[in-house]
This record gives C-alpha cells, structure tokens and sequence, in this order.
C-alpha cells in the first residue's frame, strides 16, 4: 500500500473581495462573482512567498504525523511562483525538516506542479527508492492589475507526506494526459502572464480534464458513482461543476472540495488544497477521485481510498483548511496592490 501518510495545508490569512476590485476598475460591484463564482481571494502578505507557504503547508503536515527528517528522501515542490529564478524551492524545505540526504528538486507545470510532485514521490515510494517523501503544491499566484486574472489569482499551498507505512489514504492508481496547447503563458522577463481567450475553457480545461478523469475510471474499471468526492482543478467556481456534470458526477460530489469561492485560484495549490479539504471530513472507505489541470497543458487524475488508518489520524493536531478559510481579514485595493510589491512605500 503506498498512498499518503499526512498532509497540511496554508492559506494567507488576508483576503480582497471580488467587489473591491470589481469597485476599483468600474465593473459591477454588486455580484462581481456572477462571472466567475468566486467571492474572495486569498492574498499573501508582504513577507509571505511560495517558499514561505510551502514551509507552512509542511509544519501543519508535521503536526498530525511527524516524520523524522532523516527518513524523507525526496522533495518535490511545484510552483509557476518560485521566489528565485535561480535557486530551489526543495533545498529551503529539506534544510527545514532535516532532510539532508532527500532527492530534491523545484518542478513547473502551470498549475498541475503540484500534482506532478505528488506523482513523482508516488513512484519513488512504490519503486523502493526511498520511505517516505514530499509533495507539495504552492503558488503566489500573478494577474496583472484590471485583467480577468486580477479577480481570481491567489495564494495557497498544501504538502503531502508519502509513504509505504500507516497510510491514512492509498492511492490507488494515476494517470496524465498532455498536449501543446498554448492557452497561457508568461515569457522570461514579463511580470504578468498571457492569457489564450478562447483556448482557456474548451481546448484546454475542459479536454484535459475530461480525458484524464476518463482515462483514469477506464483503467481502474469505475464510474462517477463510484465515488464519495471529486475534486477538480478550480480556476474559478463554475469549470468545476460543469465538468463534473459532462464526465457525470453530482454537485453532491464535487461540493465539499471546492473552495476556489472564497480563496480563489492557488494554481499549484488548487488540485492539492480541494483534495486536502476532502481529507479534513474523509472517512475510511472513502473513495476520491481528483483531477488537476495545467496550462500549456496537462492533467493529472488520482484514484484514493481512504483507509482504517484514518481513524487513528490526528487532523485536529493542525488546523483544517476550513478553520483557514473562516479566519480570513479582509483587505482593501491599495493594501492589497501594496501586499503584491505592485506599489511601494517611498520615504
């Protein structure tokens, strides 16, 4: 049995509303989140990065089940919001948790690095290279001032631990689909990304989605009513739910794992941090499906069955992502332009 032994998440405390950037740029202020389902967003504060979040998302895994440093051998951080251009994410997260001798690298892939990570320590465990690893998914999200982006780009991470030993939930199987599709992207040098219009829904969410999530119930011999919960990537409130209802699944399903609504798009954290949430209520027997997607573009689908083990899990040694989300303090647009380094204090 391989699958996950722990798992944290972190959410910035600060929040923007979407009416407060809908009041800033002269769109409707009253229900901004007709559009994209999204009510608030998560905001990092101004000493806050992906390293910082992944460092946090860790601690709170550490706090339900400590792993000794000496016993993880990989780390795999996945991010498109890496605090150095040049240098690694993983290195500042095994010098944290002891992990000297840890496999260690920074992976990118839109936001389905975080997933990918979790794939990569999959295998390593599954293969006998190493007892335990990390995984996690963290993003300080960009959208330039006034774009779409502007109202759902936020901030979030969630790490898994994963292992051969009291496994609260296996994983059973996982798959990829991928293909060259061009719906986002950001060159060197450009702070904001691109965004391909009509390329974001049909040609790329959707497609991704929908054959990997296909692919997986093929190959593992399921159907939606298979499963307790489905979480699927979040870029906003709605994609969601409508492909949860072309692929078949209820809102019923999706419903607990989405939280895309109140903290916005975490990218690498999306697929992560609505699995984390279904985790937070899980009960053995359980089964998830899980599905991220990627721009450029990618996804990569999960099959899990929650053990016994989980019964002896101790998710209240750290906080939920609930207890994270219903914390939130609220920021106006300039503290929020101010957080983001998009204005500066002058002496």
């Amino acid at each position: 049995m391989v699958g996950i032994v722990t798992y944290g998440s972190y959410i910035p405390i600060y929040r923007i509303k979407t009416a407060e950037i809908a009041r800033m740029w002269g769109d409707n202020p009253e229900h901004p989140e007709k559009g994209l389902g999204l009510f608030a967003k998560s905001v990092p504060a101004y000493d806050e990065d992906a390293a910082t979040i992944a460092v946090e998302a860790l601690r709170n895994a550490l706090r339900r089940k400590n792993i000794p440093g000496e016993k993880i051998g990989a780390i795999f951080v996945g991010s498109e919001s890496h605090p150095y251009a040049v240098k690694p994410t993983a290195s500042l997260i095994a010098e944290v948790v002891g992990a000297y001798k840890a496999h260690a690298a920074d992976l990118e892939f839109a936001c389905k690095a975080g997933t990918a990570a979790m794939q990569n320590v999959y295998a390593m465990v599954k293969a006998g290279m190493i007892d335990y690893g990390v995984a996690i998914g963290t993003d300080t999200s960009q959208g330039q001032p006034g774009d779409a982006l502007d109202y759902s780009a936020s901030a979030g991470g969630t790490a898994y631990i994963i292992g051969k030993d009291e496994v609260i939930a296996e994983i059973n199987h996982t798959v990829s689909f991928v293909t060259d599709t061009p719906d986002f992207w950001r060159r060197e040098g450009q702070r904001y990304p691109s965004h391909g219009g009509r390329f974001t829904g049909e040609p790329a969410y959707f497609k991704h989605i929908m054959s990997a999530a296909r692919m997986l119930m093929e190959e593992v011999g399921t159907k939606p009513e298979d499963y307790d919960y489905v979480v699927f990537h979040q870029p906003n409130g709605k994609f969601p739910y409508r492909v949860g209802k072309r692929l078949g699944f209820t809102k019923e399903q999706i419903k607990p794992g989405l939280v895309s609504p109140y903290i916005g798009n975490t990218y690498s954290g999306g697929t992560p941090t609505g699995l984390s949430t279904v985790l937070d209520i899980a009960k053995p027997g359980d089964r998830i499906i899980a599905v991220s997607f990627g721009s450029g573009a990618g996804s990569d689908a999960f099959d899990i069955t929650v053990t016994d083990e989980m019964e002896n899990f101790n998710k209240d040694a750290a906080p939920k992502v609930w207890d994270m989300i219903n914390r939130a303090k609220y920021i106006d647009y300039a503290t929020y332009l101010k957080f983001r380094r998009m204005i500066v204090e002058v002496d």
